[in-house]
């Protein structure tokens, strides 16, 4: 099997509980409060605030109420609380829905990929998370120590969150790269075998898994950059489209990545074939030789009484040295072939 994708960036943080892992309330641009659930419509009554939630997983009865304190859509909480959806972006009159695929390393070495629904509205910013908690970690931290980005509202906060997601992908594909070039090497140094197909087989599947995080990000943030609107004012849509550059440089990454790999198992697929024929030829080289002793041998062994050269004193040291004479030729004939 291929061996573990690397991870530098230390052990993982203990998995939350599920539920609520913050909810703050900030004022320009800096943390005010933070929050109960039954106190959000307070704060969001207050022009001058926005709401920041984070949630892990969450039970149906805490998104039912967290729902009531943002008025969120039904089928976005739906959606939500069902996990398992493919990457996208919808409005839902003045807000918007968006989810995300993480990409992280599973307890057993391999690629998994995780899940990250957004609520946005204009003074508000719910995130729900399935997987791993590790893929989030210090992102709120990260932002806080941008105030002057933060003041631009939620909107900064999903530019954030995109940004943070994007990023990780680079690590993960520089690991991806290094795995298939010591699968190639074992490819064209003769090392391949059974556990090199393997090998190049789960490289695929983790490609694939990756693709499906990165790809529809292209459309998704291609979206946002041309959504018009005070959820995403102009200074927003500029960070996004930095990060869409990102996400076009990693998706080319990716493909060239999918197309090695490809190449790789053919040509390894092709060079057992080659071993195979060789095997082969060499076998029916050493029958062919073999066959002729064998066949003198044979007729000789049929004991009959009436057999030339059967009385004849040479004829047995003759009979050995024309077998000899007659396997040398063959064996110089295939091995000027290349058959030995």
């Amino acid at each position: 099997m291929s061996p573990p994708i690397g991870d530098s960036s230390g052990a993982a943080p203990p998995e939350p509980a599920r539920g609520v892992v913050n909810c703050v309330a900030y004022r320009a641009g800096r943390r005010e409060a933070v929050l109960e659930i039954e106190a959000i419509p307070a704060a969001l009554a207050d022009p001058e605030l926005f709401v920041w939630l984070g949630l892990f997983e969450p039970s149906e009865a805490l998104l039912d109420r967290v729902q009531a304190a943002f008025g969120l859509h039904e089928l976005a909480v739906e959606d939500a609380h069902r996990a398992h959806q493919r990457p996208k972006v919808e409005r839902y009159g003045d807000s918007l829905f968006v989810v995300l695929r993480t990409a992280h390393v599973g307890a057993a070495g391999r690629l998994e990929l995780g899940e990250t629904h957004v609520f946005v509205g204009e003074r508000y910013l719910v995130t729900v998370r399935h997987g791993s908690y590790r893929s989030h970690v210090g992102l709120r931290a990260r932002c806080e120590t941008d105030p002057r980005g933060l003041s631009l509202g939620p909107g900064y906060v999903l530019h954030a969150l995109f940004d943070f997601v994007v990023d990780q992908f680079f690590p993960l594909l520089e690991e991806l790269e290094d795995q298939f070039e010591r699968i190639e090497e074992d490819v064209f140094d003769g090392q391949s075998e059974r556990r090199t197909t393997e090998q190049i087989y789960d490289l695929r599947s983790d490609l694939v898994q990756l693709r499906r995080a990165i790809f529809p990000l292209i459309d998704i943030l291609q979206k946002l950059e041309r959504y018009e609107g005070p959820l995403l004012p102009e200074p927003i849509r500029i960070y996004l489209r930095d990060v869409l550059d990102h996400v076009l440089r990693s998706h080319e990454l990716l493909e060239g990545l999918r197309e090695m790999a490809a190449s790789a198992l053919e040509a390894h697929l092709s060079l057992l074939s080659i071993a195979q024929a060789e095997d082969t030829r060499k076998l029916a080289a050493w029958a062919a030789i073999i066959a002729v002793p064998t066949m003198v041998a044979g007729l000789y062994g049929m004991n009959f009484h009436h057999m030339p050269e059967l009385e004849w004193r040479l004829g047995y040291p003759l009979s050995v040295a024309a077998m000899a004479l007659f396997c040398g030729i063959l064996y110089r004939a295939f091995k000027r072939s290349g058959w030995l």
